[in-house]
């Protein structure tokens, strides 16, 4: 499966040049499209697998989920489409939020395949202002899944990934990276190869090296190989939520958040472990802080709250806030993904969260960075 040279018409790098390098860059292995929409509790009855769980389907099992979609639709609120089909992936929303909503200079590397989903993704992105051009087009099928939201803002996710094209560990070139100051990951045993290869890269490079956990099945299942990448000291920033973080440290005598960042925080300059309507905890150094949710956030549907959570944070590294404001900013920005379907951010949305770090004196988004 050769890779092309991503299509030039569809590079938009929201005034900076593919000449120039993003400050950072999103590893996504697999380009992924997201077909959301919010549906009554039978839907999720017939369909197999856990409620709320994550299991990957046959394309047959996609299509067929979407066809049932159609008749099991809840109320649209103030959506035009009861499906939202946009850009996927825990990376590519937070390389998103963080170009459209903060306004930071974001790239991300991938592939993605030649057929109307890689289509859909690229103008997506590319639209938001994330620079395309370390993007490699694929003969193939792109990853597809399917978030199922029910009435209480939980997500059940079915993700198509088996046949879909992948960007490979040898692909992967020093000039890809140069240039760059952060390297953005998500945790999956399936690329740890790649993932591997990228970090090895961006160490020679100098960049600083992110990562999120990315489900607490992960972790638990695949422990081993991440307290490898871990201990190796080459992870400089690590996102973990409640769940994820208590399963790395299971065994231990005090299993709670609060040991699992002292755990996390030998190994990475900053640990960040999120506690949903709790807030979240974050140790740099010495320092450990603890920040509340925004309150006044209602949610519609919980996906991508951790990734623009993430979005937020490192904003607030790369202007250079503390360790409590760059907690503040991810909480007002994972609190404005809630606030409707999908893990993209409306312009209102945006709008409330700007009000909302206005009013805790956070420095509001302005020029490009």
């Amino acid at each position: 499966m050769g890779a092309e040279p991503f299509p030039t018409t569809l590079h938009h790098d929201g005034g900076h040049g593919d000449g120039e390098a993003p400050l950072l860059l999103g590893l996504q292995a697999s380009a992924l499209v997201d077909h959301v929409a919010r549906v009554n509790w039978s839907l999720l009855d017939q369909i197999p697998g856990e409620r709320g769980g994550s299991i990957p389907v046959a394309i047959e099992e996609l299509e067929h989920i979407l066809k049932e979609v159609k008749t099991h639709i809840l109320s649209p609120q103030d959506e035009s489409s009861p499906v939202k089909t946009i850009a996927g992936g825990s990376v590519a929303n937070t390389i998103r939020g963080l170009s459209s909503g903060f306004g930071v200079s974001c790239g991300i590397l991938g592939a993605c395949g030649d057929d109307e989903q890689g289509e859909l993704f690229a103008s997506n992105m590319s639209s938001r202002g994330v620079n395309l051009s370390r993007m490699r087009m694929k003969k193939g099928p792109t990853a597809q899944c399917v978030c199922l939201v029910d009435e209480s803002a939980n997500r059940t996710m079915r993700p198509c990934l088996s046949s879909a094209v992948k960007l490979q560990a040898d692909e992967l070139t020093r000039e890809d990276f140069k240039g760059c100051k952060w390297l953005l990951l998500r945790y999956s045993i399936f690329n740890l190869e790649v993932i591997q290869a990228a970090i090895r890269i961006a160490k020679q490079e100098g960049l600083f090296v992110s990562l999120d956990l990315a489900s607490f099945e992960m972790v638990r299942d695949f422990r081993e190989p991440l307290l490898r990448l871990l201990e190796s000291g080459n992870v400089d920033l690590c996102f973990a939520n409640e769940d994820e973080a208590t399963e790395l440290i299971r065994g231990e005598q005090a299993v709670n958040p609060e040991s699992a960042l002292e755990f996390l925080a030998k190994h990475c300059k900053w640990a960040v472990v999120t506690l949903a309507a709790n807030g979240c905890i974050a140790k740099h150094g010495k320092e450990v802080v603890r920040v509340p949710a925004i309150g006044e956030s209602k949610a519609v549907d919980a996906t991508g709250a951790g990734d623009l959570f993430a979005s937020g944070f490192l904003y607030g590294l790369v202007k250079g806030l503390s360790l409590e404001e760059c907690c503040k900013v991810g909480s007002c920005s994972g609190g404005s993904v809630i606030r409707s379907l999908g893990g993209e951010v409306t312009p209102e949305n945006w709008h409330w969260m700007c009000k909302q770090m206005q009013i805790k004196g956070l420095p509001v988004p302005g020029t490009r960075i």
